[in-house]
């Protein structure tokens, strides 16, 4: 029977209570090591660890590069880095975002059970969007077990309903009911494999998307994943819904560049007109209205833009 004695813990917006209800209910006896993942802005400040000291039995602090992996330890991932579960110990890489997020919960869970396989137990809390979903997916194909908090439950259920669309979860639990259930199952040796039902390919590249990476504008590739990801050369790696999210953001972004550009070209038409003579003044004031029309267009139609509510 595999002795499960990697536990990741992954959330986003609304998780952090959820979080503390989870650690409080470990023993300081803990057969098993903690790896908590929250999403931080890259120059945010992170006190997660001494919140979760204060309400646990177990020490937590954070991450470093190179340490040593120890039973009855909290690790919690630092803002502007992966953190990597290597064999025995922690890696730290300031590499190419995923899903817009460094750290990443998805690559830590991928991390975690391509090298500990199915002594791996992955839980998904609050979140929004869909990062978690394809690392559960991939600790689920490694025969390691999933736990997604109850949606009814998380204050932005997102990431809970998109593991649960996709991936064969476990057990899904209040908060306050996934802390005794992991000492269950750390200490327990019943047998509770995974059924295979959606576990499909690895995640290999499959063929071009058609689309650009957000991050970097490379050709993006689609994976054998399950939800589906996509990847571009430099290693930016998007779930679908993120990347629906980043491709609406940067749209309107580009839209206000152009605002920026049509309306800075209408005050140099008007500028030159007031300095030039009068073959030229009536040509540049036409031209600086005609520009600002086109500014004043391009904001009705972001104003008139619906965007699909369909990520909860």
């Amino acid at each position: 029977m595999p002795h499960r004695d990697i536990i990741v813990l992954g959330g986003s917006a609304g998780s952090i209570p959820s979080l503390i209800n989870i650690v409080s209910a470990f023993p300081d006896n803990l057969p098993a090591a903690v790896f908590v993942i929250i999403h931080f802005r890259n120059r945010e400040k992170s006190n997660l660890a001494h919140v979760l000291s204060h309400n646990s039995r177990l020490s937590a602090q954070d991450a470093v590069d190179g340490e040593k992996i120890k039973n009855g330890r909290i690790y919690v991932a630092v803002p502007d880095r992966h953190l990597f579960i290597s064999e025995g110990h922690i890696h730290l890489t300031r590499g190419p975002k995923e899903g817009l997020h460094r750290p990443c919960i998805n690559a830590t869970f991928r991390s975690a059970a391509q090298t500990y396989r199915d002594r791996v137990i992955g839980v998904l809390c609050s979140g929004l969007l869909d990062d978690g979903a394809s690392g559960l997916w991939e600790i689920v194909r490694h025969h390691g077990m999933a736990i997604v908090q109850d949606p009814a439950e998380a204050q932005f259920p997102s990431m809970p309903l998109s593991a649960l669309a996709d991936v064969s979860i476990t057990y899904t639990l209040k908060s306050a009911e996934i802390g005794p259930c992991l000492v269950q199952l750390v200490t327990s040796s019943e047998d509770l494999r995974m059924s295979e039902a959606k576990i499909g390919n690895h995640d290999s590249p499959e063929a071009f998307s058609g689309f650009t990476c957000p991050e970097c504008r490379g050709p993006l590739y689609k994976l054998g994943t399950k939800p589906p990801e996509f990847q571009c050369r430099v290693g930016h790696r998007f779930p679908l819904e993120t990347l629906v999210e980043d491709s609406t953001s940067t749209q309107e972004r580009k839209m206000y560049e152009a605002i920026v550009s049509l309306e800075e070209g209408a005050d140099m038409a008007e500028y030159a007109a007031s300095q030039l003579g009068k073959a030229e003044h009536q040509e540049l004031v036409n031209e600086a209205k005609q520009l600002r029309r086109h500014a004043a267009t391009i904001r009705q139609l972001i104003e008139e833009r619906q965007s699909s509510q369909i990520f909860q």
